[in-house]
């Protein structure tokens, strides 16, 4: 029984040997696929009357010899120049080492009275060893219509009515041929726009554009000073040809308190003695879009001078309120008659917000003092007519 199921393990063994060697033995490769191949990657496209054609092509050398390759074209209409050029200029042959490739173009220049249709040049690359040919369809038909896209990159932004609101934007021309896109904006009132390219500093109002690539740009938005707060809109409009596109930026402008200080009616001068405390009215008044708050006051008067408020602080003042502040000025006892400059200050909390204004001060001598020195003199003159009169009479 045992040697029965030694047979049996030597048949399946030798059942199985064959399927293993098959499956230990390498599968052969593919053949390389030797020669010389002339391609592109727009084999038929549709070109213009009156315009150049460009097309660009790739001379491959697979396993051959490096050696020049005649180049040439036939099937060219007549009227009709096609051009080979390689790095740029025209070439009749070129030479691709053994398993690389040479860029090429074809240009092909169209008379402007050719007529509709699709006409075929057969493109030429011939060596001793091998030889290809390309044939490439040009269809001559009606032109497309221009064609705009337009997309900016941030489209929302947030700052204050001093704030100049910068929105990068692409756009691409999407027509088969170069234009000229004009540039505008479409902002409220009172807002000013200008465009620039996205890392230059030249206004512009229009730019060229070639087929099929675009454009980095850049509109500049310049709100007015006492705008209020709230989200502002703008349309970025491009258009050529009867071609146009637009896209939407939007400004969300938040609200600054902007103070203003005067004095009493406009008034920027006042009267006082020398050695007496003179009130002064100032108006402090706040023509921004948002409150202020904690304005504080103070001021910056000749040498020992004295200048107090009343109040010294303001809590909140809100947008398109004035408020009277009483300044109590005292000029120095010794200060002689005559002009003085005094600057009074409102600083809000954080110097978010601040104002100035210089007042003139007339300063004039003091009553007493000048009754004093009317009453020396008269005493003085006494004391003359009386010297004369006693001494007179000897």
């Amino acid at each position: 029984m045992r040697h029965a199921f030694w047979v049996v393990g030597i048949f399946i063994a030798l059942a199985a040997a064959p399927n293993a060697r098959a499956a230990d033995q390498p599968t052969t490769p593919q053949a390389h696929i030797r020669g010389l191949w002339l391609t592109t990657d727009y084999p038929a496209t549709a070109v213009r009357a009156g315009e150049s054609a460009s097309l660009k092509l790739k001379l491959q050398n697979n396993d051959l010899p490096p050696a020049p390759v005649a180049l040439g074209a036939d099937g060219v209409p007549q009227g009709w120049k096609a051009t080979i050029l390689g790095g740029g200029v025209p070439v009749t042959a070129a030479m691709p080492a053994t398993n690389e490739s040479v860029n090429l173009t074809l240009r092909v220049d169209i008379p402007a009275n050719a007529g509709a249709g699709t006409r075929e040049i057969t493109l030429h690359a011939k060596t001793p060893f091998a030889s290809a040919s390309l044939p490439i369809d040009l269809t001559i038909g009606q032109d497309l219509p221009a064609q705009l896209g337009i997309k900016a990159k941030l489209p929302s932004l947030r700052g204050t009515p001093t704030t100049s609101f910068e929105y990068q934007f692409t756009v691409t021309n999407q027509s088969d041929k170069d234009v000229v896109v004009k540039l505008a904006a479409a902002a409220p009132q009172g807002f000013q726009t200008t465009f620039t390219e996205a890392y230059g500093t030249q206004e512009l109002s229009s730019i060229p554009i070639e087929a099929g690539k675009d454009k980095d740009l850049k509109i500049k938005v310049t709100p007015p000073p006492a705008v209020a707060a709230g989200d502002y809109p703008v349309a970025v409009q491009a258009s050529a040809d009867g071609a146009a596109a637009e896209t939407k930026v939007d400004m969300q402008i938040t609200g600054q308190a902007k103070l203003r200080l005067t004095g009493d009616g406009d008034r920027l001068s006042a009267q006082a003695e020398a050695g007496s405390a003179t009130p002064i009215t100032l108006v402090v008044s706040n023509d921004g879009s948002a409150p202020a708050t904690d304005i504080a006051l103070s001021s910056s008067p000749p040498s020992d001078w004295k200048v107090e408020f009343q109040p010294a602080t303001i809590p909140q003042l809100a947008p398109k309120q004035k408020v009277n502040v009483q300044a109590l000025l005292t000029p120095s006892s010794k200060a002689v008659a005559g002009d003085y400059m005094t600057t009074f200050r409102a600083n809000a909390e954080g110097g978010s917000d601040a104002t100035s204004a210089d007042f003139r001060i007339t300063v004039a001598t003091s009553t007493l003092w000048g009754i004093v020195g009317v009453v020396l003199i008269a005493i003085a003159l006494l004391v003359a007519v009386g010297a004369v009169a006693r001494f007179g009479r000897r």
